[in-house]
C-alpha cells in the first residue's frame, strides 16, 4: 500500500495525493449522504498522460479504482466501497476547453469541465449547450457522460447519450483511446463511445469529450400552470407541442407537496398561484429567432385551455427574473427535500402516455400497503421521466418506512416494468440499484453486459459493486 501511495505521488505530485482520512472524506461520501466508503488515496490527475499513468500503477498492483468527478451524483456510483481497497481518481483539475468549432457545431472539453462553464463557452461563439441540470454548477462533463444524464431539456435535444459526438478513455489497463472525432457520419464498424456513455465507471476513465453545440436561442417564454390531474398536464403536453413543435424545450410536472417542501425549506421561495392546486407545470418555449413571437403564442393558448377548463390558473413570466423565479421552485425540490430528511427516491421511466396511469395505481397500492405514506412526485413529463419519492410526514415514524425500503421498491419496480417502462431513467444504478438489475434485466442483457466487462476489465478492477 505505501508503495503504491509513493508512486501515485510521483505521478500526481505529492499535494494532489491525498491519504489522510481527515483530508479524504470530503470524497468519500456520496451527495445525498447515503453512502461512505474509505480508500487508500484520493488522486487528482491533471491530465490524461497522468490519469493513463495512475491506472497503469493501480492495474500493476491489482487496486480498484473509482473514478470520481463533481461527486454530485445520486446512486453511489462514485463512492469507494467500505472495504478500503479502492484509489479515488479524481478528475476534476481536468478542466481545459480544448478546442471550440462553432461552424462546426462541436466542442472539446476535458472530463473535470463542470458543466455550466461548458454552456458558457458555447455562449461566447454565439452556441447553445442544452443539457441543463440543477447541480450544472458542480457536476462534470466525465460525470454527465458517465451516468448518460438527463435534465430538463431532453424533450427537445435528448440525454447525453444524444449530445456526444466523440470521446477519450482511459482503458483499464492504462491504454489511452483516443475517439475525439467530430463528424456527424462515422459508419466505420462498432461505436465505441457508447460502451463507455452510462457506463458509470466501470468500463474506463472518460477524459476528455466532444460535444455537440447548437444554434443559441434568441427568445424564450416560460410559464407556470395548474392543472386539475396529470392526465390533463399530458393533454396540456400534446396541444402545446400540436401548436409549438420543437419549440416545447421543457415541460415539467410538480406536484403539489414538492411545492410546498420548497415553500418551507428555500429561503425566498414563494407560491406564483393566489391558490393551492394538486399539480402544476412548468413549461418553456424557446426559439432561434429574436422576434418568434413566443409569448403572443403561448397566451394565446393558454387562455383556450383555461377558458376549456384544461387549464385552470397560471402566470407567464415577462421578464429573466421571473423565469428564473419559477424554475428555482423546480431545482430546488431536491434541496428542500435533502434538508427535510431521507426518503425513499425512484428515478423512473414510463411512456409519457402512461405516466397518468402509473401516478394513479401507485398512488393507490402504496397508501393500500403503507397508510399515510407521503408522495414527493415530479419530474420531467415531457419525456417520460418521474422522481417518485416516498416517506413519512412526521421525522419520528420516518426511519421504521425507510427500513422498508425494498418491499416500498418492489411495488413502485414492479408497477413500472409492468408499463414497460426503466427503474432508472437518468441517476443510473451505481451502488443504490446494483442489486435489482437483476430483477427487471433479462438474462441475456445481463450476460452481454457482464461480458463486455469482463473483456474491457478482466481484473474487474473499474469501479467494483457498482452497477453489476
Amino acid at each position: 500500500m505505501s508503495a503504491l501511495i509513493d508512486t501515485l505521488r510521483e505521478i500526481v505530485g505529492t499535494p494532489h495525493c491525498l491519504s489522510a482520512h481527515a483530508d479524504m472524506a470530503p470524497f468519500l461520501t456520496d451527495w445525498r449522504g447515503r453512502y461512505t466508503g474509505t480508500a487508500q488515496a484520493v488522486v487528482f490527475p491533471a491530465d490524461t498522460a497522468e490519469v493513463s499513468a495512475v491506472v497503469q500503477a493501480c492495474a500493476a498492483s491489482g487496486t480498484p479504482i473509482v473514478p470520481q468527478g463533481g461527486n454530485t451524483g445520486l446512486c453511489g456510483g462514485a463512492t469507494p466501497l467500505p472495504d478500503g481497497a479502492a484509489v479515488v481518481v479524481n478528475l476534476s483539475r481536468l478542466r481545459r476547453i480544448r478546442r471550440i468549432d462553432p461552424a462546426n457545431n462541436a466542442i472539446t472539453v476535458e472530463a473535470g469541465t463542470p458543466l455550466a462553464v461548458v454552456q458558457a463557452a458555447a455562449r461566447e461563439v454565439d452556441r447553445f449547450f442544452p443539457l441543463s441540470l440543477a447541480s450544472e454548477g458542480s457536476c462534470e462533463v466525465g460525470g454527465v457522460i458517465s451516468t448518460n444524464a438527463g435534465g430538463v431539456q431532453v424533450l427537445r435535444y435528448g440525454n447525453t447519450r444524444e449530445l456526444v459526438l466523440g470521446l477519450e478513455v482511459v482503458l483499464p489497463d492504462g491504454q489511452v483511446w483516443n475517439g475525439l472525432r467530430s463528424l456527424r457520419k462515422d459508419n466505420t464498424g462498432y461505436d465505441l463511445k457508447h460502451l463507455f456513455i452510462g457506463a458509470e465507471g466501470t468500463l474506463g476513465i472518460v477524459t476528455a469529450a466532444t460535444l455537440k453545440l447548437f444554434a443559441r436561442p434568441r427568445s424564450s417564454v416560460t410559464a407556470w400552470l395548474a392543472v386539475g390531474s396529470p392526465a390533463a398536464a399530458v393533454a396540456l403536453l400534446s396541444r402545446l407541442r400540436s401548436v409549438a413543435g420543437d419549440r416545447v424545450t421543457a415541460f415539467e410536472l410538480i406536484g403539489r407537496t414538492p411545492l410546498e417542501l420548497v415553500l418551507q425549506h428555500i429561503p425566498g421561495a414563494r407560491d406564483p398561484l393566489d391558490s393551492a392546486h394538486p399539480w402544476y407545470v412548468l413549461v418553456e418555449l424557446t426559439d432561434t429567432r429574436q422576434d418568434a413571437g413566443l409569448v403572443e403564442l403561448l397566451e394565446g393558448e393558454l387562455e383556450r385551455a383555461i377558458s376549456e377548463a384544461a387549464v385552470h390558473d397560471g402566470v407567464v413570466a415577462h421578464s429573466e427574473s421571473q423565469a428564473s423565479a419559477l424554475w428555482a421552485l423546480r431545482e430546488n425540490i431536491s434541496e428542500a427535500q435533502k434538508r427535510e430528511g431521507f426518503s425513499i427516491k425512484h428515478d423512473i421511466s414510463v411512456p409519457v402516455s402512461a405516466i397518468p396511469e402509473f401516478l394513479e395505481r401507485a398512488g393507490q397500492a402504496l397508501e393500500e400497503a403503507h397508510p399515510g405514506i407521503r408522495v414527493v412526485a415530479f419530474g420531467h413529463l415531457g419525456d417520460g421521466n418521474l422522481h417518485y419519492n416516498l416517506s413519512r410526514p412526521l421525522r419520528d415514524e420516518n426511519d421504521a418506512f425507510i427500513s422498508r425500503t425494498p418491499e416500498v421498491g418492489r411495488i413502485v419496480h414492479d408497477l413500472v416494468a409492468a408499463l414497460d417502462g426503466s427503474i432508472s431513467a437518468e441517476h443510473g444504478i451505481g451502488q443504490l440499484k446494483r442489486d435489482i438489475l437483476p430483477v427487471y434485466k433479462s438474462a441475456i442483457e445481463l450476460e452481454l453486459m457482464q461480458s463486455i466487462r469482463k473483456m474491457l476489465d478482466p481484473a474487474g478492477i473499474m469501479n467494483p459493486g457498482k452497477v453489476l
